[in-house]
C-alpha cells in the first residue's frame, strides 16, 4: 500500500511500526459551533483510511480529538453566557450524531484538552530542559530557532515563515513565528495550575499531548485537513521531536471543499453545515458526495454534484434490491466461472485503487464496470440465486469500507404495501383503470412502481 506523505513529499510505500498494527491520529474539529461540509470532508476520507486498514487485516488504533478550550470556544461561550464546558459539551454531542448519521465509525479514542493538562505540561517541560522554550509576560513560548528541521513539513525556509495563527505578534519574541505553548490567564477566562502560573495550552501543544498519550511517542500517520499543515502540524512536529518523541511517521492531508473555487470555512461566511444538507439530501448520499474525489484534490461543492451523488447511490442501491430478489427465486448452487471473474476483477479494481494512495475513482469505477455487466446478465435472465447472493456478498464487504450502501428493505407503511397488492390483483383481473389510480396516486407519496417480468418492484422517487 501507498500513500502519499506530506512530509517526504512523495508516495511511498507504508510500513507500520508494529506488524499488522497502525496507529492513527487525526485532529478534530474545534467544538464551538456546528460541523459544516469541510469537516465532514475530512472526518470521512479517513475514516475511509481507517476502514480499508481494517479490511486489510490490521488491527487500528483510531484517535480523534475534540478542541474544547482555545480563543473561539471561550468567546463563544461568554456570547452565550455560559460556561466553556456547557458549550463544547453542547457542540460534541451535535458532532456525534452528525457524524453517526455519515455512517463514521467512532474512534477509539476521543480525547479532549482539558482532560490532559498533566500530558501538556510534562511536554512543555521537556521543552524547557531541551532549551525549546522560554517565558514572556503573557505565556511561554517555543523558540522555532532552536528546532533544526523547523519548516520541513510545509515546506518554507526559517526566514520565509511568518507568525502563526491564534497568536499575536509580540516584538518580545525572540522570532516572530515563535508559538504559544502555555498562555498565561487572562481575566475571565479558564485557567490550569502549572510551574509556570495559571493558564491554559496554546493550540498545538494539545495534540502532541493527546497523540502521544493514546498512540506512544512514536505512531504511524497523523493526518488532518491541508489548511493545518502550517501552522498547527509543523509546530507539532517542532514540539514534540523537540521534546524527544519520534512522533508521526506519515503525514496525510485532505484537501480543501470549495465553493465557487474558495474553500469553504466558517471565516469566510460560505459554509454549509450539515445538519443544513440533512434537510435536503440522505446522510449516506452526503457520505458518498465527500468520498467520491481523491482524498488530497479539491472537491466542489455545488446543489448538482450533491444530487448527482444521490442519484448515483440510489441506481446501486437499487442494483442491489434486484439482486436481492433473485436470491429469493431458487436453491443456491454453484458460482458460474464468468461470474466469479467478474467478481474478482471488480475486487482487484478496488482494492488496486486504494492501495495506490486511496484513489477512489479506480475503486468506484471497478464497482460500476460490475454493476453493468451484472446488470446486462440479469436482463438477459442468465442470473443464478448463487450468482445475485455472491455480488451481494462482494458488495457487503467492500461496503465496509465504503460505508455507504443499502442491503435492507425499507418498510412501507401497512397502507401502502396495501395499495402495492390491490393494484397487482386488478391488473391480474384487468382492471387497467384502477391500476392507473393507485398508480399515481403511489407517485405522489413519492413511490414509483415498474413492472417487470418478475413482477412489480418499487422504489422512491428521486
Amino acid at each position: 500500500m501507498k500513500l502519499y506523505d506530506t512530509l517526504q513529499k512523495k508516495k511511498v510505500a507504508f510500513q507500520p511500526i508494529r506488524k499488522q498494527e497502525v496507529g492513527i491520529y487525526l485532529c478534530g474539529p474545534t467544538v464551538y459551533d456546528y460541523g459544516h461540509l469541510g469537516h465532514g470532508r475530512s472526518a470521512i476520507v479517513f475514516d475511509l483510511l481507517r476502514r480499508y486498514f481494517i479490511y486489510r487485516g490490521y488491527r487500528v488504533t483510531f484517535v480523534r480529538n475534540w478542541t474544547d478550550i482555545d480563543d473561539k470556544t471561550i468567546e463563544r461561550a461568554r456570547q452565550e453566557g455560559i460556561t466553556v464546558e456547557e458549550l463544547t459539551g453542547k457542540f460534541i454531542h451535535i458532532y456525534r450524531e452528525d457524524y453517526a448519521k455519515l455512517n463514521i465509525l467512532e474512534p477509539d479514542y476521543a480525547p479532549k484538552p482539558t482532560d490532559h493538562m498533566a500530558e501538556i505540561i510534562m511536554i512543555i517541560e521537556r521543552l524547557f530542559e531541551n532549551g525549546h522554550a522560554y517565558t514572556l509576560e503573557d505565556g511561554v513560548y517555543f523558540d522555532i530557532a532552536s528546532f533544526k528541521g523547523y519548516g520541513a513539513l510545509s515546506g518554507q525556509s526559517l526566514d520565509e515563515l511568518r507568525s502563526g495563527a491564534r497568536i499575536e505578534v509580540d516584538e518580545s519574541k525572540r522570532n516572530p513565528g515563535d508559538f504559544a505553548l502555555w498562555k498565561f490567564q487572562k481575566p475571565g477566562e479558564p485557567a490550569w495550575d502549572s510551574p509556570w502560573g495559571r493558564g491554559r495550552p496554546g493550540w498545538h501543544i494539545e495534540c502532541s499531548a493527546m497523540s502521544s498519550r493514546y498512540l506512544g511517542e512514536e505512531f504511524d500517520i497523523h493526518c488532518g485537513g491541508q489548511d493545518l499543515i502550517f501552522p498547527h502540524h509543523e509546530d507539532e512536529i517542532a514540539q514534540s521531536r523537540g521534546a524527544g518523541y519520534g512522533f508521526a511517521r506519515y503525514w496525510l492531508h485532505n484537501g480543501f471543499l470549495n465553493i465557487n473555487d474558495e474553500k469553504m470555512s466558517k471565516s469566510l461566511g460560505n459554509f454549509f453545515t450539515l445538519r443544513d444538507v440533512f434537510k435536503r439530501y440522505t446522510p449516506h448520499a452526503v457520505r458518498f458526495f465527500l468520498l467520491s474525489a481523491h482524498y488530497r484534490a479539491p472537491l466542489s461543492f455545488s446543489e448538482e454534484n450533491l444530487q448527482h451523488a444521490e442519484n448515483t447511490l440510489k441506481r446501486y442501491n437499487d442494483f442491489i434490491l434486484r439482486l436481492t430478489e433473485i436470491t429469493g427465486k431458487g436453491p443456491t448452487g454453484e458460482v458460474g466461472e464468468e461470474m466469479q471473474d467478474l467478481i474478482e476483477n471488480a475486487k482487484q479494481g478496488f482494492e488496486g485503487g486504494l492501495d495506490d494512495d486511496l484513489n477512489i475513482s479506480k475503486a468506484l469505477a471497478s464497482i460500476a464496470d460490475l454493476i453493468r455487466a451484472v446488470n446486462c446478465s440479469i436482463d438477459g435472465g442468465s442470473v443464478t440465486p448463487s450468482e445475485a447472493a455472491s455480488v451481494i456478498g462482494f458488495l457487503e464487504n467492500i461496503n465496509e469500507v465504503l460505508g455507504v450502501f443499502s442491503f435492507e428493505r425499507e418498510m412501507l407503511p401497512e397502507e401502502i404495501e396495501e395499495l402495492i397488492e390491490e393494484r397487482t390483483r386488478v391488473r391480474a383481473e384487468r382492471n387497467f383503470a384502477r391500476a392507473d389510480e393507485i398508480r399515481d396516486t403511489l407517485l405522489e407519496r413519492g413511490i414509483v412502481l415498474e413492472d417487470t417480468r418478475d413482477g412489480t418492484r418499487w422504489k422512491r422517487s428521486s
